[in-house]
Formats: structure tokens, sequence, C-alpha cells
């Protein structure tokens, strides 16, 4: 695949998957084993999933922020490699371990770089700023306590 088709591969596959939650579409852009080499803080860094366990990440991700967005600020890629700079923000409306759903906004921004195969996604390595994240819902959890 071109690195053209690639981009917009990872394009089609936040917007379908990530961002309007359409779990089922991940078929189309998931490899059979798909791994995730380095995400600290997410439950699933390290692990290697397979395609019900990758809908099931997903899942869970979006269940505390249905609506959460990714917004896409640059796009790279190199051969097998697309590597994706975002801006992500989302409204604290479910429970997370630790932090009861607050309603307020939550943002975060990170680089995330996908290995592809096939037309396939086969894993990611990612930084994002999740201590900043949990600031965030701390900062939530003391402004719904004092209302």
């Amino acid at each position: 695949m071109t690195e053209q088709v690639n981009k917009q591969l990872l394009i089609d596959f936040v917007e379908s998957v990530w961002n309007t939650g359409d779990v089922e579409a991940a078929d189309r852009y998931i490899a059979p084993v798909y791994t995730i080499h380095h995400d600290p803080g997410d439950p699933w860094d390290q692990q290697e999933l397979d395609r019900a366990g990758d809908k099931e990440r997903v899942r869970r991700s979006r269940a505390p922020f249905p609506d959460q967005c990714f917004r896409i600020h640059g796009l790279v890629a190199d051969a097998d490699r697309v590597v994706m700079t975002w801006h992500w923000s989302a409204t604290h409306q479910g429970d997370l371990p630790g932090f009861p759903a607050t309603g307020n906004a939550i943002r975060m921004s990170g680089a995330t770089v996908y290995y592809v195969e096939n037309g396939r996604f086969t894993g990611h390595w990612q930084i994002t700023d999740r201590l900043g994240v949990y600031a965030q819902l701390r900062q939530g959890q003391m402004t719904s306590s004092m209302s």
C-alpha cells in the first residue's frame, strides 16, 4: 500500500471506530492480531488482542466518554507506519475506577505510531498525557463535590 493510502486508512479508522463509535467497523481496519506495544497507563499496554478483544477495548475506552472526538493534527507515513499527532476531547459521562462521572470536559493530546500490514493495523505505540487526564478528573470530582 502506498503511504497516502495508509494515511487515509488511519483517518477513516479514527473517524468510524473511535469518533463515531462504530465498533463493528473495526473489522475493516484491524488485523486478526493487534499488539499494543507501548501505551503507558492503558490497561491493555503490552498486550496482544484478537479482533474481539480490540473491539472490547474500544467499547470500554468509549463508555465513560461517549462523545469523544480525536482531532488529527498531523500524519506522517513511512513504509509500514503512520504517525498521528492528535488532540482528544470528551465529556466525562460515565464512571471510571475511582472517578465517578462528573459531566466535565476532558482534554488530552498525544502521538501514536500505527503499524500497517496488508491494509490492516497490526498495533500501535503511543505517548499521551494520561496524568493530565487524571488531574482533570480529580478537579472534576472536587468541583462536583462543591456543588
